[in-house]
């Protein structure tokens, strides 16, 4: 008797535990979100349909994971020492995988570009003449290391190649979280192909005002100048969609190497560079 009496007494309590316990999952779950950004070519830039690519972001708290696909974006360095020179680039990043920096901008429109974003109409759009639609660096998609600002321009630790596969997982800062949440965050990949970019791109030094270790002159504008971008919305997927991106070589390694992003200027090559340029480059390819 006295063993009945101590189980129903101990039901109740047992019932109230069970119910806390089918709970907590519900409450973790609420913080839990997946979302999404079809990368597509940056008007002017990019020409439509030559390269895309599919961003998924996995948030769990701060805690997010990040799993892309891109195809169709500039594939290698050239190894001719004269369209190197041309473009800015030093002879020790002769042949490497074209690097790709990419970040989550934040605080602007929440958009990408549109053509009118030229404003100086050189035919291409800058990185700072597409901020007002996206807005600055919220974080940083490095491969390694750290994932703020510090490391936007560090082409060490950014994906390369003309396809490649970028997955990480890492602590999100508060200000990307909020832009995310509050539907205005915008992926942006960096690095516009050199046998289908605008002509300035080739001509003109980047917007943001870099010199790569060893070259005589800045960086052209297709080092650092959009080429594809997203805007983050929420999804109730939690897996890439099949059917999306083709990748090939690549992967998530850099150009080892150093301080390849962002100039500024008008520096132009003289006449006939950008035919020169594009047809070593496509030589080599």
């Amino acid at each position: 008797m006295q063993t009945k009496k101590l189980f129903l007494a101990a039901a109740p309590a047992a019932a109230c535990i069970a119910a806390l316990g089918a709970g907590a999952p519900a409450a973790h779950a609420a913080d839990s979100w997946t979302y999404m950004a079809n990368l597509q070519p940056v008007s002017l830039n990019t020409p439509s349909g030559a390269a895309s690519g599919h961003f998924m972001i996995s948030i769990d708290g701060d805690q997010a994971t990040v799993t892309e696909t891109v195809s169709g974006l500039a594939d290698k360095l050239p190894t001719d020492k004269k369209t190197l020179n041309a473009l800015g680039i030093p002879v020790a990043f002769a042949g490497m995988p074209f690097p790709h920096v990419q970040h989550i901008h934040i605080d602007g429109g929440g958009t990408c570009p549109a053509g009118s974003a030229d404003t100086n109409g050189d035919g291409v759009i800058s990185t700072v003449e597409g901020q007002p639609a996206y807005g600055k660096i919220g974080t940083t998609l490095s491969t390694k290391g750290a994932t703020d600002a510090s490391t936007a321009t560090d082409v060490t630790k950014a994906p390369g190649g003309g396809s490649f596969t970028y997955k990480r997982t890492f602590t999100l800062n508060q200000a990307t979280l909020s832009a995310i949440k509050n539907n205005t965050a915008v992926v942006v990949v960096h690095g516009l192909n050199p046998t289908n970019a605008p002509k300035a791109s080739l001509t003109t030094p980047n917007s943001l005002g870099v010199t790569l270790p060893g070259a005589s002159k800045k960086l052209a504008l297709i080092g650092t100048a959009p080429a594809l971008c997203g805007t983050l919305e929420k999804s109730q997927m939690s897996t890439m969609p099949s059917g999306g991106v083709q990748t090939g070589g690549g992967g998530t390694s850099g150009l080892q190497d150093q301080g390849m992003f962002y100039g500024a200027g008008g520096l132009l090559l003289a006449a006939g560079a950008v035919l020169t340029v594009r047809r070593r480059f496509a030589k080599q390819h």
